[in-house]
């Protein structure tokens, strides 16, 4: 009898404790909830990645354009900030003079009492010698005037000058801001390019590569089956000549935005060097060279003729004849040689 009541007990505290537990882990439970699973994200296709890939690339030449412009642009402000500092110096060491002459005018006519000593001359009894003095009087009226005159003229050019320098002071100020944009933007765009193609497998990056190539050869194609080149001259002048020499001679040498040479290009800095080898200065950049160098008609085309790509201008190649171009293509790319038609064409100019 007392087992039983023992046993009773002990199974009645149980489930009691039971009972007192459950609303507990229940409620536990119920406040913390496990977070749902993220959504899956479709993979995106080697083709997706490939657009997204290119036209970070393009983005990042449009930034290097801006760049480009800006620091030719501020290296010309500076040269006249220069200039400028120069002319004021030089005016400043005019004004000196002038006053030093006047105020040595001024002590002489002090010491005459008051008039100069040609006055005095003028002054004399002597009727030859005031005749022979009254032009060298009339003279040194000029001379003073005419001192007085270049002095107030120095003066309103110094003005002047302050006034250029301290615009261009400004314009120079507001291209360095442009410059240190330009340069993130390229930084930033040409950071997620190679972000992308770094998450790429070794067998994928591959394949991404022969695409670009197959894209570049189907424009091709198209672009040599409407006929583009019958008639086409290959004869290139003598400057032509030379700046194709150059432009070719650095294949292989690696794309590096804003470079000029001798080491490494970008697309402009490219045909901007062989044109200056060949004894002609063009603008920096691509979308300049295309404002405003002469232009002709694709059917005009001659070897050392510059072709301008995409409608914003961003890119440039060197036509070198027989529907090839040289040009540096894009970060992580080397100088090389491509087809003319492999990529959009917006027009053709001509640098001499």
């Amino acid at each position: 009898m007392n087992r039983r009541r023992c046993a009773t007990a002990a199974i009645t505290v149980v489930c009691a404790l039971t009972a007192l537990a459950s609303p507990v882990l229940t409620g536990a439970a119920t406040a913390a909830p496990l977070p749902p699973a993220p959504p899956t994200l479709p993979e995106k296709s080697l083709e997706e990645v490939r657009k997204e890939i290119d036209g970070l690339y393009r983005q990042a030449a449009v930034a290097t354009d801006a760049y480009n412009l800006a620091e030719e642009q501020t290296k010309e402000q500076s040269a006249e900030i220069v200039k400028l500092a120069r002319m004021i110096v030089t005016g400043r060491e005019k004004i000196d003079r002038l006053k030093a002459q006047a105020g040595a005018a001024a002590r002489a006519q002090y010491r005459n009492g008051g008039l100069p000593d040609d006055a005095q001359f003028v002054l004399t009894n002597d009727p030859q010698l005031f005749l022979d003095n009254a032009g060298r009087l009339q003279q040194g009226q000029k001379a003073t005037k005419d001192l007085l005159s270049e002095m107030t003229l120095t003066q309103a050019e110094l003005t002047v000058y302050a006034k250029d320098a301290g615009t261009n002071w400004t314009k120079l100020e507001a291209n360095r801001v442009k410059q240190a944009k330009a340069k993130k933007d390229i930084n930033d765009k040409i950071a997620a390019a190679r972000k992308l193609e770094s998450e790429l497998e070794a067998e994928e990056r591959a394949r991404l590569l022969r695409m670009e190539e197959q894209e570049q050869y189907k424009a091709q194609t198209a672009w040599l089956d409407t006929g583009v080149l019958d008639g086409l001259d290959n004869t290139a002048t003598a400057r032509g000549k030379r700046a194709v020499e150059f432009a070719t001679a650095q294949i292989g040498k690696p794309y590096v935005w804003g470079a000029e040479g001798p080491g490494s290009y970008d697309c402009s800095g490219l045909t901007q060097s062989a044109w200056g080898a060949a004894g002609r200065a063009i603008p920096r950049t691509s979308q300049e060279q295309w404002r405003l160098l002469p232009r002709v008609d694709i059917k005009d085309m001659r070897p050392g003729d510059l072709i301008v790509y995409y409608k914003d201008a961003s890119h440039i190649g060197m036509y070198v004849g027989n529907g090839a171009m040289v040009h540096a293509p894009r970060p992580g790319r080397n100088v090389t040689i491509a087809g003319a038609g492999s990529m959009e064409i917006l027009g053709v100019v001509r640098p001499e």
